[in-house]
């Protein structure tokens, strides 16, 4: 049984950084996929940025260029690194692990605000 727990987010003026970390316990080994996604106030849930086992990265279009994807040295935290903040980008994001024997797991999420 993994947990992952996201910290990192925070209210943000226009064009700021910030980078969220997800931090996974309870056994890396099995992990096959990492991901962020985000839900804005009243709308669907998005993928936003995902790597792949073999670190492949991959990004939606509305992000690319503006952020990063991407490890620590173990494996098990998984960071967003987010620059270039736009108001649309506020949202709740929520990291996702793809477990061996087609598990998924999902944080709680950690709340991102960019207003002026």
């Amino acid at each position: 049984q993994l947990h992952l727990v996201e910290s990192g987010g925070g209210l943000v003026q226009p064009g700021e950084s910030l980078k969220l970390a997800c931090k996974i316990t309870g056994g890396k080994w099995g992990i096959e996929n990492m991901a962020w996604y985000r839900q804005p106030p009243g709308q669907e849930r998005e993928l936003t940025a995902s790597m792949a086992g073999d670190g492949a990265t991959d990004y939606a279009d509305f992000v690319k260029g503006r952020f990063t994807i991407s490890t620590d040295d173990v494996g098990t935290t998984v960071y967003l690194q987010m620059n270039n903040l736009k108001t649309e980008d506020t949202a709740v994001y929520i990291c996702k692990v793809d477990y061996w024997g087609n598990r998924v797991f999902w944080g709680q999420g950690t709340q991102v605000t960019v207003a002026s």
